[in-house]
C-alpha cells in the first residue's frame, strides 16, 4: 500500500475531485442537488469555508476551498459532506460484502483527489478547470448553459464574459 501523506496547510487553498462509487450511468448528485446543497450549508456553518468555485457534474464533482486561517481539516468537512449527504438518502444502492462489513454505505468513493493550490497561476488554472469541465465531459455546447457551477456567479462579478470558451458545435466535421 503506498504511504500516501497528505499535506496541512493552516488557511490553505485547495482543489477537490470526489466521486461517485458507481459512475457509470449515475446522475446522483444533479438528480439529489438541493440535498447536497443543505449538507454543504450544514457543514459550512459548523465547520467554516469559503467556496471559491464549485461544478457538480451527475457522478463526480470538482471545487475550490479556502480554508480559516487558522484551519487545515478539510478531511472532516469531507466526510460530513459525504456521510450526510449519505444518511439522507434511502439505502437502495448495491454495497460490496466489503462495504457491509464495515457498516459503509456504497454511495462515495472512499478517497477524494486534493491539490494544493501553490499560487495565482495555479489558482487560475483550477478554477477554469472547475468551469469548463461540463463541456468537456459533453452534458453542453456551452459553458454558461451548465446550472450546477460557480461559473454564473463569476459571469455576474465580471470575471468571466458569458460566452466563456466560446460556443462549441460539436457536429461539426473538419479537414484536420
Amino acid at each position: 500500500m503506498p504511504n500516501y501523506k497528505r499535506a496541512f496547510v493552516p488557511g490553505g487553498t485547495w482543489f477537490f475531485t470526489v466521486n461517485l462509487l458507481q459512475r457509470q450511468q449515475n446522475d446522483l448528485l444533479i438528480r439529489e442537488i438541493e440535498l447536497l446543497r443543505q449538507t454543504v450549508k450544514r457543514v459550512k456553518a459548523k465547520y467554516p469555508f469559503a467556496i471559491d468555485a464549485w461544478v457538480v457534474l451527475p457522478d463526480h464533482m470538482h471545487c475550490v476551498w479556502t480554508l480559516p486561517t487558522n484551519d487545515a481539516d478539510f478531511s472532516t468537512r469531507w466526510r460530513l459532506i459525504k456521510s450526510g449527504f449519505s444518511r439522507a438518502l434511502p439505502k437502495t444502492e448495491y454495497r460490496s460484502k466489503v462495504r457491509i462489513a464495515a457498516g459503509e454505505r456504497g454511495i462515495w468513493q472512499r478517497h477524494y483527489w486534493e491539490h494544493y493550490i501553490r499560487d495565482e497561476l495555479d489558482y487560475q488554472q483550477y478554477i477554469d478547470y472547475i468551469h469548463v469541465n461540463p463541456l468537456k465531459h459533453g452534458y453542453v455546447k456551452r459553458v454558461t448553459d451548465w446550472p450546477y457551477s460557480s461559473f454564473h456567479r463569476y459571469v455576474a462579478k465580471g470575471i468571466y464574459p458569458e460566452n466563456w470558451c466560446g460556443d462549441v458545435n460539436m457536429d461539426v466535421e473538419g479537414d484536420y
